[in-house]
């Protein structure tokens, strides 16, 4: 679990919080209803009328991952891979329907059913290209919808504003009222502004980024599969797959890296067989 979207979003919030008090002024008088059932109302409608209401699930659906931000470790589906490797290596392609049975991460089990099933390389791969664009394309729609919603909104808050000094233009004869009606007004301003870049975007932001870790792993286990079909050297397979990881993203090496190691937990699913060391 990465909780960096949930903790950004808390701190800029007190960040908020501390300026508010610093000024001297009151949290109150920022959570008015009017403003903030316009500003959410509308903008969250706004994003469904650009859409479908398919989006709006999607995005909706996107929304737990991306607060939680979980994802698996490269190292963890490197190692899953090579314990794969070594089970396909001494026990034959058949021995991966087995492992096919326990996997729960739904691409895999895939890829080792059809592999299993004597399904050509060349055609496996064609089908997991389509299975990664197709998620690819998921990803991309949620994280649209949110990234729609960041540009809405402080449209949506001006509006908002104009509304409200309209209302303030009808009441020119009580001037002691106008301050106050003034800065009710621009809440729906701020209350755009706050929801785009505190809520909105980054939220869409962490969407599409979540995307492409998932993306990269499923690609690391298409490449690791057909290289399993293919009769790859378990040490060398896992070394191959080690060049793919962008160092930053690297963690210790396993049984996957130069180093051996011991089996570990597959992405996503835990894999039961334990696989021999490496020739």
């Amino acid at each position: 679990m990465d909780p960096a979207t949930l903790v950004g979003i808390l701190l800029a919030f007190a960040a908020l919080y501390a300026m508010i008090t610093l000024e001297g002024a009151h949290v109150e008088a920022l959570l008015l209803p009017a403003p903030m059932v316009l500003v959410f109302g509308a903008t969250i409608a706004i994003g469904i009328a650009g859409g479908t209401l398919k989006d709006f699930l999607v995005a909706v659906q996107a929304v737990p991952a991306a607060i939680l931000g979980r994802s698996t470790p490269p190292q963890d589906t490197i190692d899953s891979v090579v314990v794969l490797a070594e089970k396909a290596r001494s026990e034959g392609l058949l021995a991966l329907e087995e492992e096919a049975n326990t996997v729960t991460d739904p691409f895999l089990r895939g890829a080792l059913q059809n592999i299993a099933d004597g399904t050509d390389g060349e055609e496996l791969r064609e089908i997991l290209e389509d299975e990664i664009d197709s998620a690819s394309q998921t990803h991309r729609t949620a994280a649209k919808f949110f990234t729609g919603l960041g540009g809405y909104a402080p449209t949506v808050g001006i509006i908002g504003t104009v509304v409200s000094l309209t209302h303030v233009l009808e009441n020119l004869s009580s001037p002691e009222e106008l301050g106050p009606m003034i800065a009710t007004a621009f809440v729906a301003t701020l209350w755009g502004l706050l929801s785009a870049n505190f809520l909105w975007l980054p939220i869409g932001t962490r969407i599409k980024r979540l995307g492409e870790m998932e993306i990269a792993r499923m690609t690391l286990l298409m490449e690791g599969v057909l290289a399993v079909q293919a009769g790859s050297q378990p040490r060398l397979l896992g070394e191959r797959l080690q060049a793919m990881v962008p160092q930053h993203a690297q963690g210790k090496a396993g049984k996957g890296g130069k180093d051996g190691g011991k089996g570990a937990k597959g992405s996503g699913e835990t894999i039961t067989a334990q696989g021999k060391a490496a020739a």
